[in-house]
């Protein structure tokens, strides 16, 4: 097959049954009876983004939200950003992740694997039971409504149950990965003010234990908010923190606090505008944006995404590869909102054999697989087989997110893992906690194509002018609120940055910084970051970030750092740096930015190679030229990318230039239409 197929081959065609069964097909049924027919996909999504007020009220009514007071209307406006979704009801998030507990209490709900402990698992009741013991422990220390309540914890199912305790009480939940390191993670959570912590003592990652409680001990002092921290010995039973002046409580003693019956818990209910949670989207300038997100908004969408886009219900086992640092964890646990039952995994994804996640989803039945096109890149590079050494009967659905997918990702998944199933891959974002674009079960699947623009979601191509395209690369925009938008940044006043950052280009109109095609049938090609954000393994990583930490290194007198997706769906990062008076970019300077990077920000945040330049390209209102010099390795025309009257320094590409045209690395550029960007 691989041989002959191209972008845009059909790969699959769901059965009869496989169609007529779908979550979405049964909802255009439901449709249909009220006098809402539709012929196809596309004449839903038309109407989904034509008549907003009837769609999202028909997503409410069909999965039954229970709101303890009634919408007065489905939007306070029409155009955004401010929109707030269905102002006067008021409803938890906690309660609808919880509400299968009532008709399937000893039915598994998580089952929970990792390297640093035995694999388990917690039923419906369990997991109900364990909530609200954590949450009225929390109560019962002051913690209430819109207090916030921060986490530095591994992807356990204590994380899952402090964040459903957390929100069940109404307090606002952010968390970041224990892999960070200390001020990386202080700059996200001192924005928000927390008054509380869940931390861990560590974790372990491809058989290596990571201590982590010198950063626990650095993180909790650069947060002079905290009130209260909660400890969760991972690697030790017996670890001590030694926290100063700062209430602290053992998991084990709150969890083991008595938990009220379900029926007499008292969830807080919020109103449109109450937080949620906080999710953490890097820029190229300044701290990491914190995004706020709704009760009412995320839960909407959440059903509406994880039913129609990828076919979740009460027989699904959801599992999908992530930290607890991304969003994709937020959104794999919400697959509890679809009575699914859901996969916890801690560890590496390789370890200790290259083919441990499918050992994995044969073991646990999994029947919605998600990972990343680099991890079937690495499985392809590999010589991996899946379905030559594991049961996978079960698996329905393989979800592909957190960069583009190629031709050769989808055929490596038809040929090596089964013949006859959905593949399908998604693109969205941090800031809506969900897909753009996605899966769609009722049509075919397309080699390297997003089956289609997301329901409800008003998502357009345009060129520099705000018009829409077709079969052409222009940007990715949404050109009408939509509920799991950000409520607001949190510490924006006036909302300045919000508007900075995603409307600055087209007035009332998000552009959410995607290079994107649509073709005519409706298929959707995301070809990576048209900002300069760096978009790696999935994560996006701020720049500014990185620049922070090597400006603390006295050797280093400038920077500049750029992430390239390759056309095979792996990446490439390179740091450039010109070194400070006196110093030299040798082996030993290397080390000591890698090992910088590692510990100020996280593994993630080192490069695959660091590069010694003679100049960093500003220009004359002095901006780095991140994008440009992007572009120039991307195989643009540097004409083209950059005007040199516009530079401070007008001979400071020419490096850049002849590194494009001569590094080995850069050489499919050279050789492939560039997916990196459009000319300027």
């Amino acid at each position: 097959m691989s041989s002959s197929v191209g972008e845009g081959d059909l790969l699959w065609t769901p059965s009869a049954a496989f169609a007529a069964r779908s979550n979405l097909a049964r909802y255009m049924e439901r449709l249909a009876q009220r006098g809402i027919r539709h012929a196809g996909y596309e004449s839903l999504r038309r109407w989904s983004v034509a008549e907003p007020d009837a769609f999202w009220a028909s997503i409410w009514d069909e999965f039954a939200i229970a709101a303890a007071s009634p919408y007065d209307r489905v939007r306070s406006q029409t155009t955004m950003p401010g929109t707030r979704w269905f102002p006067g009801a008021r409803l938890n998030f906690a309660r609808h992740m919880l509400r299968h507990e009532a008709t399937r209490p000893h039915a598994a709900a998580v089952l929970h694997r990792g390297e640093s402990r035995a694999s388990g698992e917690l039923s419906w009741g369990e997991l109900g039971a364990a909530v609200r013991a954590v949450a009225t422990a929390l109560r019962a220390r002051g913690i209430g409504p819109g207090d916030r309540v921060v986490s530095y914890l591994p992807n356990v199912v204590e994380t899952l149950v402090a964040m459903l305790a957390t929100t069940a009480i109404g307090a606002v939940w952010a968390s970041a990965a224990p892999e960070f390191g200390a001020s990386f993670v202080i700059d996200r959570f001192a924005q928000v003010e927390p008054k509380a912590i869940f931390v861990a003592d560590g974790y372990t990652f491809a058989g290596k234990r990571f201590d982590r409680s010198a950063e626990v001990r650095a993180i909790v002092a650069g947060l002079p908010t905290v009130e209260l921290v909660v400890t969760l010995p991972v690697l030790d039973p017996a670890a001590a923190f030694g926290f100063d002046g700062v209430a602290h409580a053992a998991w084990a003693a709150l969890a083991a606090e008595p938990a009220p019956a379900a029926a007499s818990f008292a969830y807080e209910e919020a109103g449109a505008d109450h937080p949620l949670w906080i999710l953490f989207s890097s820029g190229t300038t300044g701290l990491p944006k914190a995004i706020v997100h709704s009760h009412v908004g995320i839960l909407v969408e959440s059903y509406k995404n994880l039913a129609f886009h990828a076919n979740l219900g009460p027989d699904s086992t959801m599992f999908f590869y992530t930290t607890t640092g991304w969003m994709m964890w937020n959104a794999l646990v919400s697959s509890l909102l679809l009575g699914a039952k859901i996969v916890l995994y801690d560890g590496h994804p390789m370890h200790p054999g290259p083919d441990l996640l499918w050992a994995l989803a044969a073991e646990t039945g999994t029947t919605c697989f998600g990972s990343s096109p680099t991890f079937v890149k690495q499985m392809r590079d590999g010589g991996i087989v899946p379905r030559e050494r594991f049961d996978l009967s079960a698996l329905e659905l393989i979800f592909l997110a957190g960069s583009p997918s190629t031709p050769e990702t989808f055929v490596w998944l038809y040929e090596n893992v089964k013949t006859d199933f959905w593949v399908t891959s998604q693109s969205g974002g941090t800031e809506f906690c969900s897909g753009l674009t996605g899966g769609v079960p009722i049509q075919p699947v397309y080699a390297g194509e997003i089956q289609a623009r997301a329901l409800g979601m008003d998502v357009r191509v345009w060129d520099d002018a705000g018009r829409d395209l077709v079969d052409e690369i222009g940007e990715l925009v949404v050109a009408a609120p939509t509920p799991s938008m950000p409520l607001y940044l949190w510490n924006d006043p006036g909302d300045a940055r919000y508007l900075a950052t995603y409307f600055d280009r087209y007035p009332g109109v998000w552009r959410h910084g995607d290079f994107a095609k649509v073709n005519a049938r409706g298929g959707v090609y995301v070809y990576g970051r048209s900002d300069a954000t760096l978009n790696r393994y999935g994560v996006r990583i701020g720049s500014a970030e990185i620049y922070r930490a090597l400006e603390e290194l006295g050797d280093v007198g400038d920077a500049l750092i750029v992430c390239l997706e390759l056309p095979d769906g792996g990446f490439y990062m390179p740091l450039f740096v010109r070194p400070a008076a006196g110093a030299v970019v040798d082996d030993a300077f290397k080390r000591r930015v890698v090992a910088q990077l590692r510990a100020r920000c996280s593994p993630r945040h080192v490069p695959d190679e660091i590069h010694g330049v003679p100049a960093i390209p500003y220009t004359l209102s002095a901006k780095k030229m991140e994008i440009p010099v992007r572009r120039i390795l991307a195989g643009f025309d540097p004409a083209g990318v950059a005007d040199r009257e516009s530079l401070a320094d007008p001979s400071s590409l020419d490096w850049y230039v002849a590194f494009a045209r001569s590094a080995p690395q850069l050489a499919p550029f050279r050789t492939a239409q560039p997916t990196g960007g459009v000319p300027s």
